[in-house]
């Protein structure tokens, strides 16, 4: 089936992802569908020449729905949306919590799939100032993307995997995990790790300059620089840290690191900070 041919809707088109996801299914080829409840958000889709579609009307007959909500609410959006769904039609999220954690309404003829960006890497050659601009992705600098489908049928994921390209392009490769895994990286690896890496970086910053006294200039000027150096050779192997490094790296995991951080790798300690983004009290897993 050509791209022509395939019906998708964007629930929730108005939002920050259904804005993105929706502004390269505008370019495809795709029959796209727009739905959007709130009035803000049903103005920014009239701004950038998108139809809205009421939401019943939106999914029927719809091959693909993508449900572009906050996590928060998937669950109780997928209730709603699923059971007006045809059969055959596959089921499209943004992120895994919703996922992992069973909140997603079920059919036997819907397929649910989770497909969500790795953003442009670290390590990404750009060559236009576009790509240097895009640094969350889907616009001009290509990214990969992580994907969980529950089926056996290859041509399916395949069809998925066509949409999955579209709305986050450019895209490099689609890596298909299972719904945990997913929940693994995202948030454990990503957000639990290294995004909160990220944080304490931006406090380590602030300490430097307003405790400190270091000139604001020269602290960014050299935190930027080494946040390279560092990421290279830890991830990649570049070069090795040098010896007086090491000892200053150990001091560092010894002073900052518990002991047992790695049991954010425990199966309850997923559901724990999952229950927690979703603002439940348990998790199904």
């Amino acid at each position: 089936m050509s791209a022509a041919q395939v019906n998708v809707t964007v629930i929730g088109a108005g939002g920050k992802m259904g804005m993105r996801v929706s502004a390269n299914l505008q370019k495809s080829a795709y029959q796209v569908r727009y739905s959007e409840n709130s009035p803000a958000g049903q103005e920014r889709v009239l701004g950038e020449g998108r139809e809205i579609t009421d939401t019943a009307a939106a999914i029927d007959g719809a091959d693909v729905v993508i449900l572009a909500v906050p996590d928060t609410v998937l669950g109780v959006v997928s209730q709603e949306v699923v059971p007006q769904m045809k059969g055959g039609s596959t089921l499209l999220t943004l992120d895994p919590a919703a996922a992992y954690a069973g909140l997603l309404a079920q059919r036997e003829d819907v397929t649910p799939a989770v497909a969500h960006p790795c953003h442009p890497s670290v390590f990404l050659e750009r060559y236009t100032k576009e790509e240097y601009e895009d640094t969350f992705g889907g616009a001009a600098a290509p990214q990969n993307v992580v994907a969980a489908i529950e089926t056996g049928d290859a041509a399916k994921q395949q069809a998925v995997e066509d949409v999955i390209k579209v709305i986050y392009a450019p895209v490099i490769d689609v890596h298909w995990v299972t719904v945990k895994q997913l929940a693994v990286l995202e948030p454990t690896l990503v957000e639990t790790v290294a995004c909160m890496i990220g944080t304490l970086l931006n406090e380590a910053l602030h300490e430097t300059v307003h405790t400190v006294g270091v000139p604001e200039a020269a602290a960014k000027a050299i935190l930027f620089g080494h946040v390279q150096i560092a990421l290279t050779n830890a991830l990649r192997g570049s070069n090795p840290f040098s010896e007086a490094c090491e000892i200053a790296i150990q001091y560092g995991k010894d002073t900052i690191i518990k002991d047992d951080w790695k049991k954010i790798f425990d199966d309850s300690e997923l559901d724990h900070v999952i229950g927690k983004m979703l603002k439940l009290e348990d998790v199904r897993s």
